[in-house]
């Protein structure tokens, strides 16, 4: 079998879709050719500079300013705007032939048949045989839109959605044609996977697919139980959100910024294409939806939809909501359940839905009915959509953020306890479900061995789920794996001779506990392991030290307790690395303060794409305070060139710090100077992090690894430096940048950057700086207006400016 590699790819239509593939490509490194209409007449601005449609710059507009809007938006779509590079645009007339040279074209322009076949016919004529090619509907039946098409070009054609936006939402479908050959669906399945960083789901092709066949079920079910059970928008948001493992935007929100159009036009497309589905009516829109489309109220981008922000008569800004039976806007209600009180104490999601089933208030009514429907509607969906169960559910996990799909909710719950409550709700499961309780098993999903395995229906029988062998999922290991545990970590042994130590703290935040478990985790390691990863699959690595327990420790002036839990932090730090064995950070999401600080100091950081690592500090009145702001004025001199202004490399650091800039992904952490080049690697797949940075942890074990030497040759400029960041600091708060208190705490960085007030350049040990970083670190946590901001920042999670 030839290898098949992806170096350049065609992507024709540079919508918002379109550009945010196309930036996704760039992401991991492919070049792209960005292709999308000429436009039939002049702009303004065209007309002004007496342009023609024949200008070059003319004939690519509507391309460019398409990914130029893309590039500009916010989150953005690329991991970094140097990577824009790999991009190169064009129009279908004049560059149209190019696509011979690409490896796979994507076609995602309108959502009509017609224009798509007239736009695979065109490329037809220009594609070489072999040459993927891939169309990113999110609709239309695959096999309408191959015919009439070779036989090579059938064979190499099928369905790839994406979902918006393409950078960060993780479901892949791959939906095969009437003659699509299987080497492609098997190489698309792995390269989504392996290189695209999503999760690879191969589907059936029925109209809305998996995702958004069950995604769109989920919502409009919702529309017709908002009124029956006498809900507010903002009651429904509140119960279909975070408490059960959902994004923030829970349902109303999500609808406003995918934008109600879209979500009428798919729930309109099953409504026309399914009408066998047993749950045909309920595709049919509320009359409320109905308004809404005349209104033009389709959410963010029109102003308003659900939800719509206005000026007060104090002329701050307010979110209003819309009242479902008047359809006007009102003032957002808060919105409380006795049920979901009982859930507050309980942090795993999973273990919620119990709770929350057996409510005995309108919240309990409401999850009793939206899981009974639901339930009811995916069982009934295989084998229509699919014949594996867990595809349902990873499909709902990567294409809209839930934690847990429905089959694995309904596991939570138990099988035999949901079918009771289905049937109190009026509902049936399919046969199958009763068929699998009958032949013993009782659920749908098991672990064994550190596997997941799922009830495969033909069968009858459990399955292992299949692609894990490049995963190390930490859920699965932890009972049978656990070398230790404490309440703040949990070490297990990921095998090859390599430990893992887990955070298991609130947000994974680094207190006693933890740092406690760090270091046992290293004296396990040196003493009968080869190699040790500090990683964990939670939503963040870490956002920072434990900030409650210095607060309380400053505000009882308890400084000689609080020198030494900073002192313990900077030399867990110094142990990890100094120790005999390498060390490796697998930092994700946030990863801030004494998160980052950690992956400073590891061997090696392998780092998810999504990684958003910053100092953040300042933002709380102090300055890092383990061994990060040693670590920036050491990471300074090693980069001092002979002849360059060392100063000015110094400030770059300085200003990392000082800024509390923190990274939009890991390749601006290498800009900052927290990622190193040549040192630290990035991982697309955040699933395969833990099992990658195992393999970098044995192969440095493995080539021998030596236990570094303690630096004494770190070079501070001492004056020099110091004097220079005292005026910049000055000048600033005089012009109102920065306030006084600001100031205090960047002079105390200044003077540990610069390695204190010494007479010229002198070369210093690393226990030198971190002495004069806790000195600073502790005298501003005698400061009130430091304490205001720790306070402030527990109670809000926001950072205060006094």
């Amino acid at each position: 079998m030839s290898k098949r590699r992806i170096k350049k790819i065609a992507v024709i239509g540079s919508g918002i879709m379109g550009s945010g593939i196309a930036c996704h490509f760039a992401n991991i490194g492919v070049d792209v050719l960005l292709l999308d209409i000429v436009p039939r007449e002049l702009n303004a601005t065209e007309e002004a500079k007496k342009l023609t449609l024949q200008d070059k710059v003319v004939r690519n507009r509507i391309v460019n300013e398409s990914l130029t809007a893309a590039l500009k938006s916010k989150p953005s779509p690329i991991y970094h705007q140097k990577f824009a590079n790999r991009i190169t645009t064009g129009n279908l007339e004049d560059d149209i032939a190019k696509v011979k040279d690409v490896d796979w074209i994507i076609e995602v322009v309108v959502e009509r048949l017609d224009i798509k076949k007239q736009v695979f016919e065109n490329l037809e004529k220009h594609r070489t045989p072999g040459t993927l090619i891939t169309s990113n509907t999110s609709g239309i039946p695959i096999h309408f839109m191959s015919e009439g098409r070779s036989d090579d070009f059938q064979k190499h054609f099928c369905g790839t959605h994406f979902f918006n936006p393409a950078r960060y939402l993780k479901l892949f479908e791959i939906i095969p044609g009437p003659k699509t050959d299987p080497e492609v669906l098997d190489f698309l399945n792995d390269y989504g996977a392996k290189f695209l960083g999503k999760t690879s789901v191969i589907a059936k092709d029925t109209p809305a697919f998996i995702g958004n066949r069950i995604g769109i079920f989920g919502i409009q079910s919702l529309f017709h139980q908002v009124k029956e059970l006498g809900l507010t928008i903002e009651e429904v948001d509140k119960l279909t959100g975070p408490v059960i493992g959902r994004p923030k935007s829970a349902t109303f929100r999500t609808v406003d910024v995918v934008g109600l159009d879209t979500l009428v036009h798919v729930a309109n497309g099953i409504y026309d294409n399914c009408p066998n589905d047993e749950a045909h009516e309920l595709f049919k829109l509320p009359d409320f939806i109905n308004t809404m489309m005349e209104n033009k109220w389709l959410g963010s981008k029109t102003g308003q939809g659900f939800y719509k922000k206005v000026k007060g008569d104090n002329g701050k800004s307010e979110i209003q909501s819309l009242d479902l039976d008047t359809l006007e806007y009102r003032p957002k209600k808060s919105a409380k359940f006795a049920t979901l009180e009982l859930t507050k104490t309980v942090d795993k999601v999973v273990d919620r839905f119990p709770i929350l089933v057996s409510g005995k208030d309108k919240a309990g009514d409401f999850y009793r009915k939206n899981f009974s429907a639901m339930f009811a509607y995916v069982s009934n969906r295989i084998p229509e959509i699919t014949d594996e169960l867990y595809k349902i559910d990873d499909a709902m996990k990567a294409g809209f953020g839930w934690e847990h799909g429905p089959f694995q909710i309904w596991d939570a719950i138990g099988v035999e306890k949901g079918i009771e409550m289905m049937k109190a709700e009026g509902f049936e499961p399919a046969t199958w479900v009763n068929d699998m309780l009958a032949s013993g098993n009782k659920s749908f999903y098991s672990v064994k061995e550190g596997a997941s395995y799922y009830y495969d229906i033909p069968k009858q029988s459990t399955v292992k789920i299949p692609g894990q062998d490049a995963f190390i999922i930490l859920d699965n290991i932890r009972k049978t794996n656990e070398v230790f545990k404490n309440s703040g970590v949990v070490i297990e042994d990921l095998g090859d001779g390599i430990l893992n130590c887990e955070f298991q703290s609130k947000m994974n935040t680094i207190g006693g506990d933890v740092l406690a478990g760090l270091n046992k985790a290293i004296d396990l390691a040196e003493k009968d392991f080869a190699g040790l990863v500090i990683g964990n699959q939670a939503a963040n690595f870490s956002v920072g030290a434990n900030i409650g327990m210095i607060f309380m420790m400053a505000a009882e002036q308890e400084y000689d307790e609080l020198n030494a839990a900073i002192k313990y932090f900077q030399d867990t730090m110094m142990r990890m690395r100094y120790s005999a064995i390498p060390t490796i950070s697998a930092p994700h999401g946030m990863a801030l303060g004494g998160g980052c600080e950690l992956s400073l100091h590891a061997d090696k950081v392998v780092a998810a794409a999504e990684t958003y690592m910053g100092l953040v500090e300042f933002g709380v009145g102090v300055i890092p305070g383990g061994g990060g702001s040693k670590e920036m004025a050491l990471r300074a001199s090693d980069t001092f060139k002979k002849g360059d202004v060392q100063l000015n490399t110094l400030q770059e650091y300085f200003l990392t710090i000082g800024m509390a800039k923190v990274s939009t992904s890991a390749y601006e952490a290498f800009d900052m100077g927290v990622l190193q080049h040549g040192k630290d690697v990035v991982v697309v797949n955040k699933d395969r992090q833990i099992a990658v940075a195992k393999q970098h942890a044995k192969i440095m074990a493995d080539m021998g690894y030596t236990q570094p030497v303690k630096r004494t040759d770190v070079k501070v400029l001492g004056k020099q430096a110091l004097g220079m960041f005292l005026v910049g600091t000055d000048s600033m708060e005089d012009s109102n940048y920065i306030s006084e208190h600001d100031m205090k705490i960047a002079n105390k960085l200044a003077y540990v950057m610069a390695g204190g007030d010494l007479s010229e350049p002198t070369l210093v040990s690393e226990q030198y700086l971190l002495d004069l970083e806790r000195e600073a670190f502790l005298s501003l946590c005698t400061e009130r207006k430091t304490l205001e901001r720790i306070q402030h920042m527990l109670k809000t999670g926001k950072p205060l400016r006094n």
